[in-house]
């Protein structure tokens, strides 16, 4: 994927937001959390306005209008430029055709499991299962409410991290079987291995 003058997903979010209409910031973050848009984009509150002032700064927002209003302090109303609505397009393009290198943390913890226990890793399995249920419950229960106000085209993203949550508790739920079960072909050798490390520590 190519570098970005302002990389951040946040950033693909106000932009998608602002090529609505033009609106302010608090709107802009409003918008945004109602829609779920910060658990889908990893939003750091934080940087949201440096990240406003970043897009103006490349040119992609512009400021349409300045306005008070009541004892409120003065807000500025900004609007995607051409540039803007052209980088927004070519970075949805990429993230929608590309396969992006990244691993999740999950997997990075996968591939070093052996220097824990079985028995500790099967805990730590069944906390991960839990949460994942209890995700997966809530997001259900989420997308219906959703869908009767929201039509489905817009809710693609939630329907996308349900089935990875319901895909992730499936494979974690059979694994713990196999962990549970003792079925799981080197077991007893990860077992041994573990209980000699502990002794020579020891």
């Amino acid at each position: 994927m190519k570098r970005r003058k302002v990389g951040n997903l946040l950033a693909l979010a106000i932009l998608s937001t602002l090529n609505e209409r033009p609106m302010h910031p608090y709107e802009m973050a409003s918008i945004l959390k109602s829609r779920g848009k910060d658990r889908d984009m990893g939003i750091k509150w934080g940087s949201f306005y440096t990240v406003v002032g970043n897009l103006r700064k490349h040119g992609f927002i512009e400021a349409a209008e300045s306005g008070r209003d009541g004892a409120r302090p003065e807000r500025t109303v900004y609007r995607i430029t051409g540039e803007g609505r052209d980088e927004m397009l070519d970075w949805l393009r990429e993230l929608l055709g590309e396969v992006a290198a990244e691993e999740p943390k999950f997997v990075a913890g996968l591939s070093v499991l052996g220097w824990l226990g079985p028995d500790e890793v099967i805990a730590l399995f069944r906390t991960r299962l839990a949460a994942l249920d209890e995700d997966i419950v809530s997001t259900r229960a989420e997308l219906a409410r959703l869908l009767e106000e929201i039509p489905r085209l817009v809710l693609l993203e939630v329907e996308y991290h349900l089935a990875i949550r319901a895909a992730e508790a499936e494979w974690v739920r059979s694994v713990l079987d196999e962990l549970t079960s003792g079925s799981m072909p080197g077991l007893a050798e990860w077992r041994t291995l573990v209980a000699e490390r502990s002794d020579t520590r020891s």
